[in-house]
């Protein structure tokens, strides 16, 4: 198991899951996730509370995959399938065969974020991390 922590330092302002928002003084990182025979690589991310994260996803797959960052309830929501391309918005971004694509999330609770892929078949076959958000 491979465990990345992502150190955070004092940064620019950034926005609440990507929208305008009242948070001030949020710190931003990147962090880089491969996928690697329907796996990402690393599956678990550790963040301090307030970090507003860049994720730069590698597909080195022959097939396209995705990346939706989000609750429960937002992984349902996708793995019920509504869209077949995610444009890089925040916490949603699909990524080409072959490909690189970037998109942001900004943790502001304490708690556990899942991470997963919800191309057919892909979740039950455990494409999906979690990111561990702490103080």
């Amino acid at each position: 198991m491979v465990v990345v922590t992502v150190i955070v330092a004092a940064g620019a302002a950034g926005c609440a899951r990507g929208d305008a928002a009242e948070t001030v003084g949020l710190r931003d990182r990147t962090v880089e996730l491969r996928v690697h025979h329907s796996r990402f690589i690393p599956a678990l991310v550790s963040v301090s509370v307030g970090s507003h994260v860049r994720f730069v996803v590698r597909n080195d797959d022959p097939i396209v995959h995705e990346l939706i960052i989000g609750d429960a309830a937002v992984q349902l929501r996708h793995e019920r399938g509504t869209e077949a391309w995610h444009p890089p918005r925040p916490g949603e971004v699909s990524v080409a065969a072959g490909a690189m694509a970037t998109t942001t999330f900004t943790f502001l609770t304490t708690g556990t974020t899942e991470f997963a892929c919800h191309m057919p078949g892909h979740y039950a076959y455990g494409m999906r991390g979690a990111v561990t958000v702490t103080r």
